[in-house]
């Protein structure tokens, strides 16, 4: 697949997710370009390598263009940072290009405020891509305050209507882009895992527990709709210890925190875990791919989650999926599910990455020429 690509330049415009940055935005631009890196020329052009949070995860090939200042009595328009950082990652690939290094495809991470690959596109002529992981106006209507509501609603189904080819993680996303935005060509293509197989016992022993104890967890932020607020009551009704693999600290009592942890110790981490938890609550945005469920299903870690977004597909027969808010369902397939392990099932990174080059071209080589 892709075998015509030797380069690959992979957008990351948002400020907001640095490229060696803690969440799992950031994780899953770092496996991609890992993926991709096996076979071909991969750099990714982002705004920040970093932020505030510290440096996590392996490096990756990064061109960071930089966000520009801002002052602060002028944050009525900070949206507009968004703008012109997109615009400078526009820039720095071009320039890359008229230097010697031409991408072969430009594929991007969609952000509100963003027309880097539309500019990149009529300035040397590639093939370019959308990858679309959330709606992010309405994302961000939903946890945030946007300035200009108007201009960013118009800038987004603008920008969205004018790629030649959309690669949405979700079958929302896709359904969205097709009814709502009006965008044509539009690929569905899930999330992937890393292909690391987990070690039980050691990662029992790296948590800290017991041989013969009970243990469930949860991989992720403890953002408010991931239903974090459902794990002490299951902990305490599936008699079993509570690890959070992720945070660094929590306010739940006895629960045990792994901070962040290396792709190995995360596959060992999850290994060591009895059931893996996704207890969505029922007003969690309905377009997720959670990825920590295919975390879990990469050890054969049962799942107990919450029919929210991809879940149910995702789960498939590793787990059980329960109406959202239910929580003492939650406790009953916890419990049932304690001293049984699935089948692993891995949807490797790799395979995603092809599935998108082959996307971009397919769409590049279909469009209409004027």
């Amino acid at each position: 697949m892709g075998t015509n690509v030797a380069r690959i330049a992979y957008l990351v415009p948002a400020p907001g997710i640095p490229v060696r940055g803690p969440s799992g935005s950031s994780a899953h631009v770092r496996a991609l370009a890992d993926a991709w890196s096996e076979e071909h020329d991969v750099r990714v052009y982002a705004s920040r390598i970093r932020d505030s949070r510290g440096v996590f995860g392996e490096p990756v090939p990064t061109i960071a263009a930089g966000v520009p200042g801002w002052p602060s009595w002028l944050d009525r328009y900070r949206d507009l940072t968004e703008v012109a950082a997109a615009r400078r990652v526009a820039q720095q690939v071009v320039g890359s290009a008229r230097n010697g290094w031409h991408p072969d495809l430009v594929i991007e991470r969609h952000s509100l405020f963003s027309d880097a690959s539309w500019r990149i596109a009529d300035a040397i002529d590639v093939p370019w891509a959308l990858e679309v992981n959330a709606p992010p106006f309405l994302e961000r209507s939903r946890f945030e305050t946007i300035r200009r509501p108007d201009f960013a609603q118009s800038w987004e189904k603008t920008v969205l209507q004018r790629a030649p080819v959309l690669i949405a993680v979700s079958q929302w996303l896709h359904q969205w882009l097709e009814t709502e935005m009006g965008c044509r060509n539009v690929h569905w293509i899930p999330n992937g895992v890393s292909p690391l197989r987990g070690n039980r016992d050691r990662g029992r022993t790296a948590i800290g527990l017991q041989s013969d104890e009970r243990v469930i967890g949860f991989v992720g932020s403890m953002k408010p709709w991931h239903g974090t607020e459902y794990l002490q009551r299951i902990s305490e009704g599936s008699e079993a210890k509570l690890v959070l693999i992720g945070p660094e600290s929590t306010d739940i009592p006895e629960a045990l925190c792994t901070g962040h942890l290396t792709p190995q110790a995360l596959a060992d981490a999850v290994a060591a875990l009895d059931v893996g938890l996704a207890p969505f609550p029922s007003d969690a945005p309905p377009w997720v791919c959670p990825m920590k469920v295919l975390d879990y299903r990469a050890q054969g870690t049962p799942v107990v989650g919450t029919d929210i977004g991809e879940t149910q597909l995702l789960v498939g027969e590793g787990g059980t999926i329960v109406p959202p808010g239910d929580v003492q369902s939650m406790i009953d397939a916890t419990r049932y599910w304690i001293g049984r392990r699935t089948t692993p099932r891995l949807r490797s990174w790799q395979r995603v990455g092809a599935q998108m080059i082959d996307a971009t071209l397919s769409g590049h080589n279909g469009a209409e020429k004027p």
